[in-house]
């Protein structure tokens, strides 16, 4: 029984600590709810700092394998290789503390408690953090979220391997610029269809440690001192008994942006009487004022330090090294030949072929003297990462990838084309000052490799070094700069080209879908990302990433940003055509589907089994993600929705047959008082994309569509 489950042993943990508390003063006690929590050395009590990050690797504290980016895992569809992964950045993360404590650091980015991973929905496109997250579908978002909880905080029945957090409850999504006086709006039936599923799935069943509250406020309430949220739902309806942090330094918003308090001392009292225990920032330092003024009962903030020193507990630092197995982990681990391997079949695995126009790709190597690579992305290191990175040993871009791949038997030519956003790349040059050089790679290229996109300069949190853009959102979907013209001037040299677009969310390349044969969407695929996306173009390994989000035609089609309704959101209740749609992505093979068929066509409680033979009729070895949708039959409920997703690898010819349970509660929806409802008919489908006319024009297959009734 692992250590999330194991009520005795944590009740044991929570008695050591509040016999530990106990023992504090008040002036003590106050100290150890700030994220920089300081030695209380007459207690045997080292210093800590709370705050860590773990995104796609262990970040901000030196060399560690950097993952592809979250929507980048969230393509690969695949639950196991999501824990796998982050089975790994826990090790590293362990084996990077132990050799940190060996040597008395205890700095930010340097404890256990990882403030990862972010779980909230990309809803909207334009949200700069959005590739933060596993995508814009809840199922999905829940599947990955609570197997990345159980990865970073691993299966031993005594101890956490680290400590995970979801973040950021809730209902936060953008915009970032007024995050820290916006109010997001949401009725009770997005509340419990689409905002809050994947938190309750991390809370109830992966058991995750920590929740962090979000900047916004949330239906009037500041989500950091929110009763509804922290008590109400989060402690009292999910029973979760872990701890609850802020997001950094958003309690003084409470007075600042907010306006709902006057002073901090106000503000703070409202975060820890609604349920904040952890603040990362300094405001909590008015907590012994709080209590001498009877705003905070000591009660309540005893309670606070009980949750936090059960955490650090429950990572044996309290306890003699050994007792832990974990503490036995080594600094060789990090970076290590084993986790390089990793890496790059993260990357190979988030790949997503959108286009492949009289199947251009693979490329033959042997076709070929002389291939241009062009694009500000070709040789940017930026754009494999992402944000809330570490540092890697060696980054490969995609040039680099190029380079490496087709070594001394290609030659590779090669030009920036333009800035990334800008319309020169030297400052004192003329606007376009590259376009001569795109014309000259041209002339002298078989075929051209184009690498357009955005990196974390453009899209990423409010605040961030270097945001080019809206605080980190970005203001439309198109490619920036002069990326657009330099596309089309690529494509009026007459040569082939390929286009791989590396960005951390969806991109209206509407004339590239028309014109350009050969599409590659690689999101940030880490720092091995060149050689997967070089391995991918010719051949080596075969694409199987399916889109997590939903690529619009333009922004036309969106509601206001600021508008929080699901309404015309999302592949789940959008009414026109995407271009590109979620759960779509194309292979180098064909698979077919048989026997498709539903264990009872009336479903009781305890759900039903779908079961479909899948074959890879193609010629090549290739993995499918089968997909399970559910529709309900009634006026004004959602699209289709992901309701089930099983990964399945086949050599050419194989057949293998998949069985996917769906509980019940899986063909029901939420009433506009946020209560499920499980009744009349659904229809499921099943296949390799969504049940949408894009896919099927698309892809050219249909999905199969059964109809069943709930007993």
């Amino acid at each position: 029984m692992e250590i999330a489950k194991n009520k005795a042993k944590v009740q044991e943990y929570r008695k050591r600590a509040a016999e530990l508390v106990a023992k504090m003063t008040l002036e003590e006690k106050v100290e150890q709810t700030l994220s920089w929590a300081p030695a209380i050395e007459r207690l045997g009590i080292k210093a800590y700092n709370w705050w860590n990050e773990a995104l796609h690797g262990v970040a901000r504290a030196g060399v560690a394998t950097v993952f592809p980016q979250s929507i980048g895992l969230a393509a690969t569809f695949d639950e196991d290789f999501i824990e796998e992964v982050a089975d790994a950045i826990s090790t590293e993360g362990r084996a990077k503390f132990n050799m940190q404590q060996q040597y008395g650091d205890t700095d930010i980015y340097k404890g256990l408690t990882f403030w990862s991973p972010n779980v909230n929905i990309f809803r909207d496109p334009r949200w700069g953090r959005g590739h933060e997250t596993f995508g814009e579908d809840p199922y999905l978002t829940s599947r990955l979220g609570v197997r990345f909880v159980q990865g970073l905080q691993g299966h031993d029945e005594t101890y956490l391997k680290a400590a995970a957090c979801a973040k950021h409850f809730a209902v936060h999504s953008g915009p970032e610029d007024i995050r820290h006086s916006f109010n997001a709006v949401a009725s009770k039936q997005d509340m419990a269809e689409t905002y809050l599923p994947a938190f309750k799935a991390c809370v109830q069943e992966a058991g995750v440690e920590a929740v962090m509250g979000a900047y916004n406020r949330t239906n009037g309430a500041p989500c950091c001192g929110n009763k509804e949220l922290l008590q109400d739902t989060l402690r009292e309806k999910w029973g979760f008994e872990g701890h609850v942090v802020s997001d950094c330094w958003a309690i003084k918003d409470f007075h600042e942006g907010h306006k709902v308090t006057d002073t901090p001392v106000e503000s703070v009292a409202m975060a820890m009487n609604n349920g904040c225990d952890l603040n990362c920032g300094n405001l909590f330092h008015y907590l012994k004022q709080a209590v001498e003024e009877g705003l905070v009962k000591e009660s309540r903030l005893d309670e606070a330090l009980v949750n936090l020193f059960t955490t650090r507990m429950k990572l044996g630092v309290f306890d003699e090294k050994g007792q832990n197995p974990f503490d036995e982990i080594p600094y060789s681990v990090v970076d290590s030949k084993p986790m390089q391997e990793l890496n790059l079949k993260a990357a190979e695995k988030c790949v997503v072929l959108l286009k492949n126009e009289g199947g251009l790709l693979p490329l033959d190597k042997k076709a070929y003297k002389t291939v241009g690579v062009i694009g500000p992305n070709a040789n940017n290191r930026r754009a494999l990462v992402g944000n809330y990175e570490g540092t890697a040993s060696r980054y490969i871009t995609v040039l680099e990838g190029l380079q490496d791949y087709l070594g001394d038997d290609v030659r590779v030519v090669t030009s920036e084309g333009c800035h990334l956003c800008h319309t020169k790349s030297q400052n004192l040059g003329m606007e376009d000052d590259r376009i001569s050089e795109v014309k000259g790679v041209c002339d002298e290229s078989d075929i051209i490799i184009a690498v357009m996109g955005l990196d974390s300069g453009l899209e990423g949190e409010e605040g961030d070094e270097g945001n080019e853009f809206a605080s980190g959102d970005k203001p439309n979907l198109e490619l920036p700069g002069l990326q657009q013209h330099v596309l089309e001037t690529i494509y009026a040299s007459g040569k082939p080209m390929v286009l791989v677009l590396l960005s951390g969310s969806a991109l209206a390349v509407n004339w590239a879908d028309e014109h350009v044969p050969a599409i590659l969407q690689g999101w940030y695929p880490g720092a091995q990302g060149g050689k997967a996306i070089a391995e991918i173009l010719f051949g080596e390994k075969n694409p199987e990433g399916k889109l997590p989000v939903t690529f619009y035609r333009s922004t036309d089609e969106l509601p206001a940003f600021t508008d929080y309704s699901m309404k015309n959101r999302t592949y789940r209740y959008m009414q026109s055509e995407a271009l590109y749609p979620f759960g779509y992505g194309l292979s180098y093979t064909d698979f077919t589907y048989s026997d498709v068929k539903a264990s009872a066509e009336k479903v009781g409680a305890d759900g039903v089994d779908i079961t479909a033979t899948v074959t890879n009729s193609g010629k090549t070895a290739g993995t499918e993600t089968v997909q399970v949708y559910v529709k309900v039959c009634r006026e004004g409920t959602p699209n289709a929705q992901l309701k089930g997703i099983r990964k399945v690898a086949l050599a050419a010819g194989e057949s293998k047959t998949v069985t996917l349970h769906l509980p019940k509660e899986a063909l029901g929806v939420f009433d506009e008082n946020g209560e499920l409802q499980v009744n009349g008919e659904v229809k499921v489908y099943v296949g390799g994309q969504a049940p949408d006319t894009r896919s099927a024009k698309l892809t050219g297959k249909t999905v199969t569509e059964l109809t069943l009734s709930i007993a």
